[in-house]
């Protein structure tokens, strides 16, 4: 059985990129932009990089992300603002923490108040191209 090479566009570090790695950069790039005091959900994400049914594999990129994302990867929430990704941290407590003290509130114990603090990447003033955030 003779396997298939892999194929794709160069990545930063030289390598050729695998599909999976590409989504995964392009994850880490809107990531990288939710401003503080803001959040945005795995499902907004997922549409961004032009993924739309894979919420949850944007949380399975979050979940092994290096450590410049990690640093703001406190703000991705679930689709009903809650604080699903607080595991990582130990406990949804420090993650609401983290939140805290970029001044999001919240409407219960692990919820954040989506109406005040939601970033669409989508809806962003700028361009995909502009933010970083490669073209699928």
């Amino acid at each position: 059985m003779q396997r298939r090479r892999k194929t794709g566009t160069e990545r930063r570090d030289g390598r050729a990129a695998t599909p999976r790695t590409d989504f995964l950069e392009r994850v880490y790039a809107v990531v990288r932009q939710i401003p503080p005091g803001r959040v945005t959900t795995y499902g907004r994400i997922a549409r961004a990089v032009g993924a739309a049914r894979s919420a949850r594999m944007v949380g399975w990129a979050l979940h092994r992300c290096p450590p410049d994302v990690s640093d703001v990867a406190h703000r991705v929430v679930n689709r009903n603002g809650e604080l699903t990704g607080g595991w990582a941290w130990g406990h949804p407590a420090i993650m609401r923490a983290l939140l805290e003290d970029e001044g999001v509130t919240f409407v219960d114990e692990f919820q954040v108040d989506l109406a005040r603090h939601l970033w669409d990447p989508m809806e962003a003033e700028d361009t995909p191209d502009s933010r970083g955030i490669p073209e699928p």
